[in-house]
C-alpha cells in the first residue's frame, strides 16, 4: 500500500541527520557534478538510509532509479519521499516476486552507466542477457553478490569491472559485524517479544555477520552454538569461546536458529525433524534459501501465521517451530535494518566507488576489484572525526624502517 509521503520525509531526515559521512560526500557531489549526464541503477533494501544514499548520487548529477533488493525489505513511506525527490523507485513492501523482477527489467532498461547492486541480481539480468550495453561497472554490497561476482569471473563471463563494497574494510569489519549483529537481533525481538536471556542460540555461519551475531546474542545472555563449515573459523569461534558443533547435534538442542551464511538448504529436512519444540528459525542471509521453507512445509500437519512475521509450523509428532519473517532477512523484513551510523560508512563506500567507476571504469579490467584503498581510508577518517579521534603520524625516520628491507636487528 502506498506509503505516507509525511513519514516518509521525517525518515529521510532522520538518517539524513545521522550520517554526516555520506552528508559531506553529498556536499562536494553537488558542487562538483561528477555524475552528470549518467544513469546510475540499484538493487537495495529500499528504506531511509537507501534513500539517502540515492538522494546522494542524484546531487552528483546522475538520474537515479531504485528498485527493491528483497521483497520485505522496503518502507513505503521512504518510497513516497524518494520518489517526491524525482528518484524513479520500484518497490513496495511485500511485493510479488513478479513485481520484483519487473522491478529489475525496468531498471536495465533504462540502459545504466553504474550498477549498484545488492545479491548481484541485476548483475546476473545483465549477463544472462549477454549485452552490457552503456554499462561502465558495477558496485556489490553483500557477502552473495561477491560469491555471484566471483563465479562470472571464474568462468571468464564478467563484461564489466565489479568493486565488491562488501569485502572493504570499511565494510565488512562496520557493518556485517556491528551492523547485522545489531539489526538481527531488533528483527527477532521485534517478531517474537520473547526473551533471549538464558536460551540456547544456534548461529550458523562465523564469518563477519555471525561474529556479530554471536557476540551479541551472548551480552544478552543466550548460551550460543556455532555451526561451520570451515575449519578455521570454528576454531576462531572455539577459542572465542562459543561451542561449536554441527547443526545435525544443534537443532536438538536450539531454542532459536539464526542462518548467517549466504548459502542455501542450512536448515533442511534432516534438522527439521529433530528440531527442538517451540524452536525459532531466522534467517540473517541475503536470500530466502537457508532455511528450507520446502521442507518445513512438506513435513508439517499443520501451517498458520500467529503473529506479524511468524508463522507457526505444527508436525505429527506435537513439536512446534516457528519461521521468523518468511526466512527472509529477518533484520529487515521484521526490524529496521542496519543502525544509521552504520549504513552511513557502508553507502558512502558506495557513491565513492561509484564516483570512481564513473571516472575510471571504462579503463578497468571486467573483473573484481577491491574498493581503492584510498577511498577505504578516506572514509575511515571521515568517520573518526565526530569522535574527535586523534592520530599518530609516522615520523621519517619510521617511513624509512617501514620502506626498508636492510633494517633488521
Amino acid at each position: 500500500m502506498p506509503g505516507d509521503l509525511e513519514r516518509g520525509r521525517l525518515k529521510l531526515q532522520w538518517a539524513r541527520d545521522h550520517m554526516p559521512v555520506l552528508g559531506a560526500i553529498r556536499r562536494r557531489f553537488e558542487a562538483e557534478r561528477p555524475l552528470a549526464g549518467l544513469t546510475v541503477s540499484a538493487v537495495l533494501h529500499v528504506e531511509a538510509k537507501t534513500c539517502v544514499l540515492a538522494l546522494a548520487l542524484q546531487s552528483a548529477g546522475a538520474e537515479v532509479r531504485l528498485a527493491a533488493g528483497n521483497p520485505l525489505s522496503t518502507d513505503d513511506d521512504a518510497v513516497a519521499a524518494v520518489r517526491e525527490a524525482g528518484v524513479t523507485t520500484f518497490a513496495e513492501k511485500g511485493e510479488s516476486l513478479g513485481a520484483y523482477r519487473a522491478g529489475l527489467e525496468a531498471l536495465l532498461a533504462a540502459d545504466p552507466d553504474v550498477i549498484v547492486d545488492d545479491g548481484a541480481d541485476l548483475v546476473a539480468r545483465v549477463h544472462e542477457r549477454g549485452d552490457r550495453g552503456r554499462i561502465r561497472g558495477s558496485t556489490e554490497e553483500t557477502t552473495t553478490g561477491v560469491t555471484r561476482l566471483r563465479a562470472l569471473e571464474r568462468s571468464g563471463r564478467l563484461l564489466f569491472p565489479a568493486i565488491v563494497v562488501n569485502d572493504a574494510d570499511m565494510k565488512h569489519l562496520f557493518d556485517n559485524r556491528y551492523g547485522t549483529g545489531q539489526s538481527v537481533i531488533d528483527g527477532v525481538l521485534t517478531a517474537t517479544n520473547l526473551l533471549l536471556a538464558g536460551k540456547v542460540a544456534v548461529v550458523a555461519g562465523y564469518g563477519w555477520s555471525g561474529k556479530g551475531v554471536a557476540a551479541r546474542l551472548r551480552g544478552l545472555g543466550a548460551d550460543v552454538v556455532v555451526t561451520e563449515v570451515d575449519p578455521v573459523r570454528a576454531l576462531e569461534a572455539r577459542l572465542d569461546g562459543f561451542r561449536v558443533m554441527p547443526m545435525l547435534d544443534a537443532a536438538p538442542l536450539a531454542q532459536l536458529i539464526v542462518t548467517v551464511t549466504g548459502s542455501t538448504g542450512v536448515v533442511r529436512a534432516e534438522h527439521v525433524k529433530v528440531l527442538r519444540d517451540g524452536c525459532l528459525l531466522a534467517n540473517a542471509g541475503h536470500f530466502d534459501v537457508e532455511v528450507s521453507r520446502t521442507d518445513l512445509e512438506g513435513l508439517a500437519v499443520a501451517h498458520r501465521t500467529v503473529r506479524p512475521y511468524v508463522e507457526e509450523y505444527r508436525f505429527a509428532d506435537g513439536r512446534t517451530v516457528y519461521l521468523l519473517g518468511e526466512g527472509r532477512l529477518i533484520n529487515l523484513a521484521a526490524g529496521q535494518g542496519h543502525p544509521v551510523e552504520i549504513m552511513d560508512l557502508s553507502f558512502a563506500l558506495q557513491a565513492l566507488s561509484v564516483e570512481h567507476l564513473a571516472r575510471h571504469g571504462s579503463g578497468m579490467a571486467p573483473k573484481v576489484h577491491p574498493v581503492p584503498a584510498e577511498i577505504d581510508r578516506a572514509v575511515a577518517e571521515a568517520a573518526l572525526a565526530p569522535f574527535g579521534v586523534g592520530l599518530d603520524a609516522l615520523t621519517d625516520e619510521q617511513v624509512r624502517y617501514r620502506d626498508s628491507w636492510t633494517e633488521g636487528t
